[in-house]
């Protein structure tokens, strides 16, 4: 696996130092770093950019640089963190929320920024102005359009009274094929590591690199898939399975992964979150 620096340093922030007091010092994550092989020179000048970007504050402690999470990154980790470890589960009512926006031509940045939002809010784009939830998202579409005073945006309910057309408009929103066959390829790939007995003797450097990399390949879901309810999903759906296969894993590797990371910044990381089956 090629590891990306700025994702390694995000991951280590998301899974263990947070709960450590959001912070570390520049000699102490340059060594968790190198676990990945990743050069010092690199592990600065990634921490760098991160800290102009917003993530971090610096402050020295002696000859050490010490880097600190921002509390506005602080809050970006625990909404992107729910997502990853919280499965939305709610009954189909059969209705959808819709979001439709204008954007004045001149204000393509505006337009841009509005489709994030809501895709990372978990709407799939039907046509170009309009997209769609099946889960009560009214309240998340009315901080959107607070937020893009620009726009005009509207939030609707609205439904088709046929499940067969409801699942037609799934199937337009999301590319639920491709989502389905990269949900096996995951399965697939970490089968093998759901194992209590062998997870629970690895040793820590193992259990950090292992828990790392399932949890990089896993938190690509949580933003791709809408969560359908059950009877809007297509047969075989294997989006539970791998959930609870991360879950799994994820936990099994916990302490050792934990107390690899304490022994290195030499003080104990709290519990974080785990997967909620």
């Amino acid at each position: 696996m090629q590891w990306k620096p700025r994702a390694l340093i995000l991951d280590l922030f998301g899974d263990y130092l947070r709960y450590a007091g959001g912070e570390i010092r520049l000699a102490d994550i340059t060594e968790l770093l190198s676990v990945f092989d990743i050069e010092p020179a690199t592990v600065r000048v990634n921490l760098s950019r991160l800290r102009k970007e917003g993530w971090f504050t610096t402050r020295r402690v002696g000859r050490e640089t010490v880097y600190t999470l921002t509390p506005h990154m602080l809050e970006i980790l625990n909404e992107g963190r729910e997502r990853i470890f919280r499965r939305r589960d709610e009954n189909w009512e059969g209705r959808w929320t819709m979001a439709i926006y204008q954007v004045p031509e001149s204000e393509r940045a505006v337009r841009e920024q509005l489709r994030k939002q809501l895709a990372w809010h978990g709407f799939g784009q039907l046509s170009p102005s309009t997209w769609l939830s099946p889960h009560d998202l009214m309240s998340e579409v009315r901080e959107i359009a607070a937020e893009f005073p620009l726009a005009k945006v509207d939030a609707l309910w609205c439904g088709t009274g046929d499940l067969e057309e409801d699942r037609d408009l799934a199937a337009r929103c999301w590319d639920l094929k491709q989502l389905g066959e990269d949900y096996q390829e995951f399965i697939r790939t970490y089968s093998a590591l759901n194992d209590e007995v062998l997870n629970a003797g690895r040793d820590g450097r193992t259990a950090l690199v292992e828990r790392t990399r399932i949890i990089g390949d896993f938190r690509r879901f949580p933003f791709r898939d809408p969560y359908l309810p059950s009877e809007l999903q297509p047969e075989g759906w294997p989006s539970g399975e791998a959930y609870n296969l991360f879950g799994a894993v994820h936990r099994q590797l916990g302490p050792g992964a934990t107390d690899f990371v304490s022994g290195i910044i030499g003080q104990p990381v709290g519990q974080g979150q785990e997967v909620v089956a």
